[in-house]
């Protein structure tokens, strides 16, 4: 097509759209949104269209109106946390054009008088208010968008249950409208009714003496529910150091156990992705419940094993196996499977899987190290050293 079919447009909560936002509706032939912003946009020529139930079936509605002009209205900025990365999934950036207004964290963040830089930007609409346990480190400052009325309830819960009872909560409601409220307390003390539609800030204060959780890989063991058969954490944080976690990447965890080194990844950088195989349905519970308990509930839990389970998987950026080296053709798979220039990172206890390392080690390269981790403790009225399990660990850069 010779030119963008599809407009989005950002309206604020006054009805004013984007800058070229009134033309573009004037000259539309159909308008999709929500009912409140069909309501917001007033009388226009164009064929107003609500979103349809399920959304999902939009897009296929979309495709059969391209040879018309389609504007599609949204709240503030359509490309942050809204439908134009939707969107962008089943249409190129070529057929669209897209008229952003003010977003709701540059309206909180003018009202409140935050510098934006400084400030942590998420959305936990539609998504488990969990996300937030990753984020939260004193003094941090929060802008998130919400679900519902209920949100800011469920949210001082959270940050009472996280020792951040003390953290001021402010929800600012309707941003540049009439009805524009802003209401404030602290978590521990929050009992206010508000809008649906609002945006919370969040001032974080930490209990007295709240034992930190670092976002730096090498949480400490108890950190995690487990059975003892777990990647402990010296050894988990060379691990990841070896993994290299970078934003957006995708980790095949094998052998995922309690979810430790999947979890780590997830809270090491923004937007990464984890998928673990775990075959134990207790381990994959257990997996479940440290994710949504350190703040990464996106962690993909599937109960397999390698080799048979990888199959089908997006490819991922790096790999861990942590369990199951035994199994035959395991080294070869994964490696396969691999991105060019990905991590792959595998830990043995046992003879049988160091001898697997080794002979990888000789045959494809890449870096073998023996850990050792060794702790003080009490030895009658003295004090001396006892060791842990050594750790083989293998890693290679796929070429």
């Amino acid at each position: 097509m010779s030119f963008p079919w599809l407009t989005l447009i950002g309206i604020a909560e006054d009805g004013m759209p984007a800058p070229g936002g009134a033309d573009a509706l004037s000259s539309a032939d159909i308008v999709y949104g929500g009912a409140r912003h069909l309501e917001l946009a007033g009388p226009l020529k164009a064929e107003k269209r609500p979103w349809p139930s399920p959304f999902s079936s939009v897009f296929e509605d979309l495709k059969t109106c391209s040879n018309s002009k389609v504007a599609v209205l949204a709240t503030g900025d359509p490309m942050w946390y809204g439908i134009g990365a939707s969107l962008l999934k089943h249409f190129s950036a070529e057929e669209m054009t897209v008229l952003p207004s003010l977003s709701a964290f540059q309206l909180a963040a003018s009202r409140l008088g935050w510098a934006l830089q400084d400030t942590e930007c998420l959305s936990v609409h539609g998504r488990s208010v969990d996300l937030l346990r990753a984020a939260l480190f004193p003094r941090a400052r929060i802008l998130a968008l919400t679900s519902n009325a209920d949100t800011p309830r469920q949210v001082a819960d959270l940050l009472a249950d996280e020792g951040y009872g003390r953290t001021r909560m402010t929800v600012l409601e309707h941003l540049g409208g009439e009805k524009e409220r802003i209401v404030t307390a602290t978590a521990e003390d929050w009992a206010g009714e508000v809008a649906d539609f609002h945006t919370l800030a969040l001032e974080a204060v930490a209990d007295p003496g709240l034992r930190l959780r670092a976002r730096t890989p090498g949480l400490p063991d108890e950190a995690f529910r487990h059975d003892g058969k777990m990647t402990k954490q010296d050894i988990r944080a060379v691990t990841l150091a070896e993994l290299k976690p970078f934003p957006g990447a995708l980790l095949w965890d094998i052998g995922a156990g309690c979810g430790s080194v999947a979890i780590e990844w997830l809270r090491a950088a923004d937007r990464t992705r984890a998928i673990g195989l775990e075959p134990h349905a207790e381990r994959r519970q257990m997996a479940a419940e440290n994710a949504v308990a350190l703040g990464v509930p996106q962690l993909e839990l599937k109960e397999a094993q390698a080799p048979e389970g990888l199959e089908g998987l997006p490819r991922p950026d790096a790999i861990f196996i942590g369990g199951g080296l035994t199994s035959s053709g395991i080294v070869e798979t994964a490696l396969n499977g691999l991105e060019p220039g990905g991590r792959l990172v595998a830990n043995a206890v046992t003879l049988e899987s160091e001898a697997i390392l080794m002979s990888a080690y000789h045959s494809l390269g890449g870096s073998l190290k023996k850990l050792s981790v060794h702790r003080a403790s009490a030895v009658g009225g003295l004090t001396g050293w006892r060791p842990s399990m050594p750790v083989t660990q293998w890693s290679l850069t796929k070429a």
